[in-house]
């Protein structure tokens, strides 16, 4: 070392939005596409740090969107906003039962943007 001294960087706050979607059996791939566009649009959000979109290998038509926002505040203003709306506007239709989502405070979350 130089001499200089090092501050660690501060800590980030990371707020987890899940939402679990079950289509109704003839709508898995209309709903996969309503999905995608979502998670396309949902990226370029301000304070979004990332978002996923994963399909479960044990029940058939269940797709998880993982999303990470840079505070809490950042994942409630995204449950309000246009994107959030227009997906809904799309998806309802081609679900099975009301979609579940919820909001986490991050204990080990790793974010490597």
């Amino acid at each position: 070392m130089d001499g200089q001294s090092f501050e660690p960087a501060p800590e980030i706050e990371i707020s987890i939005l899940t939402a679990t979607f079950d289509a109704n059996e003839v709508s898995i791939e209309a709903l996969a596409a309503a999905l995608a566009r979502y998670i396309v649009m949902t990226r370029h959000e301000t304070h979004c740090r990332n978002v996923d979109l994963v399909v479960s290998t044990t029940v058939p038509g269940r797709f998880l969107v993982i999303q990470k926002w840079e505070n809490d505040a950042a994942a409630r203003r995204h449950l309000d906003s246009f994107v959030m709306a227009e997906m809904a506007r799309e998806a309802i239709p081609l679900l099975a039962s009301q979609p579940t989502i919820d909001l986490y405070d991050s204990i080990s979350a790793h974010d490597l943007a």
